[in-house]
């Protein structure tokens, strides 16, 4: 049977009846049909008590199937009897179907065409939609009220602006931003070009120090400015937003999905800035129309006696909202831009054509990048920091020590003193060639000391020793000199350098000749 439930079910439907709870809300609870719920409570009503919504019924006669107010009536109506006139609608006799179909999600078309296929219905399809309209009518509960203490809850919005001028005289289309404190209505406006994350910050936090605290909660949609994915049960907001609630201490909250009327006061106070403060207004400029909507917040806005409240706007946020709300912080929001960026081969990340470095472990992987007009930071898919620049400007690179893989770092980059240390493993000869070659040639000396390491790969550090004394007695301060004594095989430190025919002690042969020439010459 379509009726029959597993025991546990049938427990929890006589605990939660007992309890108090209607049938529509055990239905809701257990994810089962009103018409099981009254079935396995024994409530099963026979067709001549059943509720009739027909024309001939007032609405204050109207009960909602599975409300108290029908438990009420169907209890204290005597057996065979109804205390409500009997619907002429044709479609009364299916009523009990069609609320189950209403339960399933079905349209009034598709609840018509059930019941012609599966009951044999014979009536009109406005018949259905007619009588469809009055159950729903019947059936929805009335909307809760909530009002909140001062300094609590603060709701925004964005709605569409007036045109402006931008700064090439061309029309552009702006949207109006709007903040109202829950328990005053005190409001704050900002016409804004486009609406990112960024900007939001901004307006939101020109509201909190117009205004002059910041509120426990701010209620918003699930705008993308600030909702990175929705969800009524754990929504994930951007983490730059997260940064900037824990910078004010307060709490955004957003709505469920499509659902605007959890914040019926900023729906209705968008409506209120854009019929009385801008509609049918074209400004000069953006910077005019925030002038405009500062003076009307003001002077009009705030005058007013607010039609709920029957208070004046004004008047209770200085005298009672205003005390409440939290303390601003010492200094605004620390602003900056954030984006994705790929570590590129060379281990740098490009933001507005500069270049910074990130750790060689992220080669090739999408880090998350914060800047300002002063500092950079790379952070990891944890939101941890881990490499942190100044600002360049465009087309320069910013590359930290510690993100370049020893190998890749040349000898001649790690300056002098490290290619020194290095030589002294050679031995006591070779550093003291080093240190003369050192002297002598000042930074051009660390090719050659490059080379006399690399020659330690080839030859034994006797061999090289023995090279370098031989070199440094004859004070041939170069590299060639040291690779030619060592390919020789020259070990013999008495041995005559006669290749060193370029050292600057020693002048060219012909000079010698000239110089003979001169003196037979004078004789």
């Amino acid at each position: 049977m379509a009726n029959q439930l597993a025991m546990d079910k049938v427990q929890a439907v006589k605990h939660l009846a007992q309890s108090g709870f209607s049938e529509r809300r055990i239905a809701e609870q257990l994810g089962i049909s009103r018409k099981a719920v009254r079935h396995h409570l024994g409530r099963n009503r026979p067709k001549d008590t059943k509720a009739p919504t027909g024309s001939t019924c007032s609405k204050d006669t109207k009960a909602p199937t599975g409300s108290d107010s029908h438990k009420a009536i169907t209890s204290e109506a005597p057996s065979g009897a109804s205390n409500r006139p009997i619907s002429s609608s044709q479609c009364e006799p299916f009523r009990e179907a069609i609320l189950d179909m209403l339960e399933r999600g079905l349209t009034a078309q598709r609840i018509y065409q059930d019941l012609q296929s599966e009951f044999g219905f014979v009536a009109k399809y406005h018949s259905v939609r007619r009588y469809v309209a009055r159950l729903s009518e019947s059936t929805e509960p009335p909307f809760r009220r909530l009002e909140c203490e001062p300094g609590t809850q603060m709701q925004v919005d964005f709605g569409t602006g007036a045109r402006c001028k931008n700064h090439e005289g061309k029309l552009i289309k702006t949207y109006v931003f709007r903040a109202i404190l829950s328990h005053s209505r005190k409001g704050y406006s900002e016409a804004v070009t486009q609406m990112t994350v960024e900007r939001f910050i901004q307006v939101l936090e020109n509201a909190f120090w117009r205004l002059g605290g910041v509120p426990k909660v701010v209620i918003f949609d699930n705008g993308s400015c600030a909702v990175k994915h929705a969800d009524w049960y754990d929504a994930e907001l951007h983490p730059k937003i997260n940064d900037f609630c824990k910078h004010y201490q307060f709490a955004l909250v957003p709505t469920r999905p499509r659902t605007p009327r959890h914040k019926g006061k900023i729906e209705r106070g968008i409506g209120y800035v854009k019929n009385n403060a801008l509609k049918s207004k074209v400004f000069e400029s953006l910077a005019a129309q925030n002038e405009h909507l500062d003076h009307w917040e003001s002077s009009v806005a705030d005058t007013r006696i607010h039609g709920t409240t029957k208070k004046h706007v004004g008047q209770v946020f200085q005298q009672i909202e205003r005390a409440a709300l939290q303390p601003l912080p010492q200094s605004r929001f620390p602003f900056y831009e954030e984006g994705r960026r790929r570590v590129s081969r060379d281990g740098h990340v490009a933001v507005k054509h500069s270049f910074y470095s990130a750790p060689p472990e992220y080669l090739g992987r999408e880090v998350w990048v914060r800047w300002n007009s002063k500092i950079l930071r790379i952070l990891n898919d944890r939101m941890e920091v881990i490499a942190t620049h100044c600002t360049r400007e465009r087309g320069r690179f910013s590359t930290l020590d510690e993100h370049i893989v020893p190998e890749k770092i040349h000898g001649i980059e790690k300056g002098l003193q490290y290619l020194l240390r290095k030589v002294r493993f050679l031995g006591a000869s070779a550093t003291r060639w080093a240190e003369l070659l050192i002297e002598e040639r000042g930074v051009q000396a660390a090719r050659s000391l490059q080379g006399l390491l690399s020659l330690s790969k080839k030859f034994s550090c006797d061999d090289m020793n023995r090279a370098c004394d031989l070199a440094w007695r004859s004070k041939a301060t170069n590299y060639r000199a040291i690779k030619r004594i060592l390919e020789n095989r020259c070990a013999d430190s008495q041995l005559t350098l006669d290749f060193i025919e370029e050292h600057p002690i020693i002048r060219p042969v012909s000079e010698y000749g000239q110089f003979i020439q001169r003196a037979i010459q004078g004789s």
